[in-house]
């Protein structure tokens, strides 16, 4: 099989892109130059629009691209749980982050990617009104609204699994929408994607992937549009005691060089994705990074980091969170109780996670934005 004209069409794309959401090309380009570079971006997942200009905050204090995405569950609450409507709510919701984002992004001198996380087959239907809103988006604009979509079929049979994807990747292609997928099951539940992570399961065979199935989806499905890869090697959605998650990168390794030399590609022809990167340990991160991980969604450490630094800044001003006015002194407590004392308070933490997620994937001070 010939070099794919993915390959070739990032070979000789420029090496830097406007600042702001990257969509087509331009996410092609950061895509090779993470590639290029040896490093990975953080995939924040966000609920709200505090939890995104946090995350904006500090890519552009760390010089940083990112990857800010949001699931379907994280979609309906940022579409608001007063909507009775679930659909859409996700739908309102997923589209208000977007353009939310898309508003602010360039001001933070930085490219984001702007992906949907973990869909599965009962919501396909979420995913087919976000790509028609940005078939209209495209319309008017020759941009996209979204870089890039999953498809989590994981749990079903590989072929199954292959023909959706390549089905909704052929819709997504001529729109410059990219698709991530996932083979094998990454253990644990996200946002009421799979199941709680049994501990005495981590040697299920289904947490690993195997690279002839990486083989199989990388050919059918790559000559199709713009692809991704989340290949499981034993990480789990969640935090837990060390020595309970067994991590295998080098089944990404492995991957990459049965693909490689069937069809006789550059080094690291994969796009690989790494889910269940909270609480995962650096040397397996970087690791994964060496064998061509671009991606490392981030989670449950940002949502801890949010809730660690708000819980502290109440307990710290208990009274002013019981009483309006101090009970010993008259004194008001308006500025303590004001939202934007105690929620900037979890942006603080939040940012502060995620700087340290782009030391440890490499990427500190390597935006390709201009």
């Amino acid at each position: 099989m010939a070099v794919s004209l993915m390959n070739k069409h990032l070979s000789s794309s420029n090496s830097s892109v406007p600042a702001g959401v990257v969509t087509g090309a331009d996410y092609r380009t950061l895509l090779e130059a993470c590639r290029a570079g040896g490093y990975a971006l953080p995939a924040v997942n966000v609920t709200s629009s505090s939890m995104v200009n946090a995350v904006l905050e500090a890519a552009s204090q760390s010089h940083s691209d990112v990857i800010i995405q949001v699931s379907h569950s994280g979609a309906r609450f940022y579409g608001g749980n007063g909507l009775e409507n679930t659909h859409n709510a996700a739908v309102f919701g997923a589209l208000s982050m977007a353009h939310h984002v898309h508003l602010l992004a360039q001001s933070y001198g930085v490219a984001v990617v702007l992906h949907t996380d973990h869909a599965n087959r009962p919501l396909i239907p979420w995913l087919d009104d976000l790509i028609t809103h940005s078939a209209r988006h495209h319309e008017r604009t020759g941009r996209p609204l979204f870089s890039s979509h999953m498809l989590d079929l994981s749990a079903e049979p590989l072929d199954a699994n292959i023909d959706t994807c390549a089905d909704m990747l052929k819709r997504l292609a001529p729109l410059d929408i990219g698709l991530e997928i996932e083979l094998g099951i990454t253990g644990g539940e996200e946002d009421g994607i799979g199941h709680e992570f049994d501990e005495d399961s981590t040697e299920n065979s289904h947490l690993y992937t195997q690279p002839e199935d990486v083989l199989k989806a990388w050919q059918r499905l790559n000559p199709l549009g713009m692809l991704s890869i989340a290949a499981s090697f034993g990480n789990v959605h969640g935090v837990y005691k060390p020595g309970n998650v067994k991590l295998h990168p080098e089944i990404l390794k492995d991957s990459q060089e049965l693909v490689q030399k069937t069809a006789k590609t550059d080094h690291n022809p994969l796009h690989l994705v790494f889910h269940g990167g909270s609480g995962s340990e650096i040397d397996k991160i970087r690791q994964a990074i060496s064998y061509g991980v671009f991606k490392m969604n981030l989670d449950t450490d940002t949502q801890f980091a949010y809730a660690h630094k708000v819980a502290a800044f109440i307990m710290e001003h208990q009274e002013a969170f019981e009483h309006q006015i101090c009970p010993k002194t008259g004194k008001p407590f308006k500025k303590i109780y004001d939202p934007r004392a105690w929620l900037r308070k979890g942006e603080l933490g939040v940012a502060e996670r995620v700087k340290e997620s782009f030391e440890i994937l490499g990427s500190h001070g390597k935006s390709i934005a201009r």
